[in-house]
């Protein structure tokens, strides 16, 4: 199963990833992808390095994936949004090619940062890039977790990323700022069926948890209070999910029950490649590649596990 984390910036998405995947690896292997443009979820995680980022190895992910895939001439008529089809490489979590380091349990792959070569010749969401073609060729199975750490605000909808999940966690605080990025990325998914739930975070009173109710309603899944633990582990005091307190433990579970119980749908999620894929193509893509993009899509291709390859 797959979960983006997603809300304003300093809503505390970062941290309450961290927790999640932390949490999630009491029921299956965990990959955990920063591909938020602060890159702060390894520290969030408590690892020591990076492993070598995503956003660094473009033409490498694009040639590995492509594998023998007839429609897809060559790398450079490969954009973020190609999907697989007939001969490309499918990947599982465990795949050795994507780099990651391994921290409690959870295997971190990150995106890199924005670095002084990208300034004014380059935006993020080419290094975000790598994370939707990694999801594109995923086959994820039940009791496995891919738990993605979003850039902040609505960002992710400049391509068809935000529609890679199973179900996305929107972290909002009670404030009017924090539901307002709530309404604008509920607005934008609804249209495309993408399952959202909301996480409360510093709340402080009955009176914030109350504030959200009313502006979320019944997408209100769940909240996390002041917690000491967690604020030892920001500061970089030793920490352990042992450590915190009962009421995140609940606030875990919750979340974690809820991404369990959310269906696969794998017929969904080929049809949203199709028209992303076919989006950028014709916006875009067709004239800087100089090709006929819409044709690397496969209408013999299926998703999902039956496809897979031992």
């Amino acid at each position: 199963m797959r979960v983006a984390f997603v809300g304003k910036g300093g809503s505390g998405k970062t941290t309450l990833s961290s927790l999640f995947a932390r949490y999630a690896t009491r029921r299956g292997p965990v990959v955990a992808i920063d591909a938020d443009i602060n890159q702060h979820l390894g520290l969030a995680l408590g690892a020591t390095g990076q492993p070598r980022p995503l956003g660094g190895m473009l033409t490498e992910i694009k040639d590995y994936l492509r594998g023998d895939n007839p429609r897809i001439r060559d790398t450079a008529s490969m954009v973020k949004t190609t999907p697989p089809g007939c001969g490309s490489r499918l990947v599982r979590l465990d795949d050795p090619f994507f780099p990651s380091s391994h921290i409690d349990g959870v295997s971190l792959m990150v995106t890199g940062p924005f670095g002084e070569d990208d300034l004014g010749v380059a935006c993020y969401h080419s290094k975000v890039g790598a994370v939707e073609l990694y999801l594109n060729h995923l086959v994820d199975g039940p009791g496995e977790y891919v738990v993605v750490d979003m850039t902040a605000g609505a960002d992710s909808f400049a391509s068809g990323l935000f529609t890679r999940f199973d179900l996305t966690f929107l972290v909002a605080e009670p404030t009017r700022q924090g539901v307002g990025v709530y309404r604008q990325y509920r607005d934008h998914a609804t249209g495309f069926d993408v399952p959202l739930a909301v996480v409360g975070n510093k709340i402080h009173s009955p009176e914030d948890a109350d504030f959200l109710r009313e502006h979320v309603g019944d997408d209100l899944l769940t909240w996390f209070g002041h917690s000491p633990a967690v604020r030892a582990m920001e500061q970089g005091r030793p920490f352990a999910l042992g450590d915190l307190e009962p009421t995140a433990h609940h606030a875990l579970a919750t979340m974690l029950d809820r991404l369990d119980a959310q269906p696969k749908d794998w017929a969904k999620f080929g049809r949203h490649a199709a028209e992303f894929h076919t989006r950028n193509a014709r916006a875009w893509a067709n004239r800087a590649t100089g090709d006929d993009l819409v044709a690397q899509i496969d209408p013999e291709f299926v998703y999902g596990p039956a496809v897979t390859t031992p």
